[in-house]
Order: C-alpha cells, then sequence, then structure tokens
C-alpha cells in the first residue's frame, strides 16, 4: 500500500501549496480598511486558543472527564466567519465546536462549566463538551453525530427563506462529514430551493486519525460544491484575512438570494482528535509535520502582519495574551464553585411540557 505522504503528493493538485506544512509560514497579507475587524479577530482568536488550552490541561489532569476535541491552531475559520454572522442568523457546529461558541460571543464561564457538568453551564451541565447552544448570539446547536446538523442548518436555512428577512444558515463541519450520505442530500436540496445556508468546511485532513488521503480519491472537498453546482470558494483556514474576503462574498451573494455558498478552509488541529495530547492521536502516533503546521499559526501569523503595518505593537499582543489568561482564570474558578444540576434535571430536563410536569 503507497505511503500517506506519496498519496498527498499524488491527491493535492487541487489544494496545491494549501496541503503543504512547509507553505504559508509568513505574516498575511492584509488590507488597512479591514484593521479594525482583524485586531478584534486576533484577540477573539487568542482568547480562543487560552480557553481551549485550559481545557486542554484540565482534561490532563482528570478534573475535566467528558470527551473534549480541541480546536487548538485552527481559530481562524470559526472567527472569520463569526464576523458576518448578524442577529437572526442561525449556525450550527459539530463535535469540534468550543470555537464556534466563542467566536459568535458565547460566555467562557459558560463553557468552563458545562466541561465540568455544572448547572451554570450553557447547557446547564447536561451536554459537555459537544452539546452547546447559544440561541442569542445565534448558534443553535452542536452535537457529536458526524453530518448531523447539516440538514438541520439547511432546514434553519429554509426557514430563513421563508420568513423573508435576508437571514441565514451556516453549518460548519470537517472534511469526515463529507463522507455522509446526509452531507450530500442537504446540499442538493439546498441547491435546488436555492436556500440561503452557507456550509463551511474546515478541511484539516484528519477524520479521526486517518488523513484524506487514504480516505478520498481528492485531498479538496469542493468538487462536492461543483457537482452540485453551488458556488464554491477555497482558502487557507490559517489566514484570518483570507477567510474575512471569501466569506464576506460568499454571504454577499446569499442574503442576495443567490442560494447556498460553499467555502473550502484548509487547516489543521495541533492535538489529537480527542483529548489534550499532541503527540497520540486515538491510540495511533501523530504525524511528524505538527511542528512545521505551527509555523502556519494563525495568531501570530497575523499579529506579525498587524505590527508591521503600525497597528499594534508587541506590547499590546502581550496584554490580549495577559487579558485573556484573566479572564480565563477567573471564569474557571468561578466555575470550579458553582453547583450541579439538580437531580430532578434528570427528568426535567430529558422531557418537555406535560410529560416532565407527571414526573
Amino acid at each position: 500500500m503507497a505511503s500517506v505522504e506519496s498519496l498527498i503528493h499524488r491527491n493535492s493538485g487541487s489544494l496545491g501549496t494549501l496541503a503543504d506544512a512547509d507553505s504559508f509560514h509568513e505574516p498575511l497579507a492584509i488590507d488597512a480598511e479591514d484593521t479594525e475587524a482583524l485586531l478584534a479577530g486576533l484577540q477573539r482568536m487568542i482568547l480562543i486558543r487560552v480557553v481551549e488550552e485550559k481545557i486542554g490541561d484540565m482534561v490532563s489532569q482528570g478534573v475535566v472527564k467528558c470527551p473534549c476535541h480541541l480546536a487548538i491552531g485552527q481559530e481562524a475559520p470559526a472567527v472569520g466567519v463569526a464576523g458576518y454572522v448578524r442577529k437572526g442568523d442561525r449556525v450550527f457546529g459539530a463535535h469540534r465546536s468550543h470555537s464556534h461558541f466563542l467566536a459568535l460571543g458565547g460566555s467562557p464561564h459558560g463553557l468552563l462549566a458545562e466541561v465540568q457538568g455544572k448547572d451554570t453551564g450553557v447547557s446547564h451541565g447536561m451536554g459537555g463538551s459537544m452539546h452547546l447552544i447559544d440561541i442569542p448570539n445565534g448558534l443553535y446547536g452542536t452535537v457529536p453525530i458526524v453530518g448531523a446538523t447539516i440538514p438541520i442548518a439547511v432546514g434553519a436555512g429554509l426557514a430563513a427563506k421563508m420568513d423573508g428577512n435576508g437571514d441565514m444558515a451556516v453549518s460548519f463541519f470537517g472534511d469526515g462529514a463529507t463522507e455522509e450520505g446526509v452531507f450530500h442530500e442537504s446540499m442538493n436540496l439546498a441547491a435546488v430551493m436555492k436556500i440561503p445556508v452557507l456550509f463551511v468546511c474546515e478541511n484539516n485532513f484528519f477524520s479521526s486519525h486517518l488523513h484524506i488521503a487514504l480516505r478520498q480519491p481528492d485531498t479538496s472537498v469542493c468538487r462536492y460544491a461543483e457537482a452540485h453546482r453551488i458556488a464554491w470558494a477555497r482558502a487557507d483556514g490559517n489566514d484570518l484575512a483570507a477567510i474575512r474576503a471569501v466569506t464576506r462574498e460568499a454571504v454577499e451573494a446569499i442574503r442576495a438570494g443567490e442560494g447556498p455558498r460553499f467555502l473550502e478552509l484548509v487547516t489543521y488541529r495541533w492535538r489529537g482528535h480527542v483529548g489534550h495530547r499532541e503527540d497520540e492521536d486515538v491510540g495511533v502516533k501523530r504525524k511528524d509535520d505538527l511542528a512545521a503546521w505551527k509555523l502556519r499559526d494563525p495568531i501570530s501569523r497575523l499579529a506579525l502582519a498587524l505590527e508591521s503595518t503600525g497597528a499594534i505593537d508587541r506590547q499590546q499582543v502581550k496584554r490580549f495574551w495577559t487579558e485573556a489568561h484573566v479572564i480565563v482564570d477567573e471564569a474557571w474558578a468561578t466555575a470550579t464553585h458553582d453547583g450541579y444540576p439538580p437531580a430532578k434535571a434528570l427528568l426535567t430536563r430529558v422531557y418537555s411540557g406535560t410529560m416532565a410536569n407527571k414526573h
């Protein structure tokens, strides 16, 4: 059987250098007119990184016991897309959605309490890491079943179309979800009915520990959008400026009534599929290219670009990190002392309406 490396080389034509861990290490090319949004994005990505590092540390210590899928290293897609989500839009995630929750404005305390199973958690301690909901900020739900929220997002997009307010749905998923039948059914329906939904694939190359080159005939998934006649765009998923550019164009088209759009954002997760480890992934040794991918860090590349334009200096970047650590440490300390759900919640939060009252 051919090695993963040879398969990547053979099938990476459509992704080109985006699949090359040794490319895109330089600071980003940014538009001066987008500086304010990029500064806010930098701060948000730093907060996401610090929150997830905290969760990873607590998983390693056995304090957090629920399965946690971390997006450390791939914060930019969530932040870039969230910048174009407005009130009335409906966003859906998957099992690796801490970043989506936080990018949309979710509470660090709510997330940190949730992974501890506390009643003050965003899902009242009943969901853990993978079942998050924050409707006030537009997040209508995340679930661990691969591909499960894609059709729900299409349904929410149809509802938005019927409302006639120009709102849209957003579906975040990984490259592994494109191998699910429901993904293709959803794309087909969205295309035929011109449903206002933005499909966002965070292609980090791995489904669990298996590289996309071992699972698909091509390392890019945009061919699926073409098959369903959905306009698509591809970008470096570690480049916040590039993500904002393709998202802006896609969202403008969706809100103008032109139907669905598809984004492939090429990125890489630094930790294993689940858990805190960098060196091991579901019992399998991680690939050796992690060090090269870390040089494509979306945070440091953006910070260097902003520094080069004079929009920020090194001390301000350090302050962003310090502020994030203060926020996270305070949120964790508060969550640690919060109470667990009451025993009656076992029924009242499973059943609804009269069924719950009978118990």
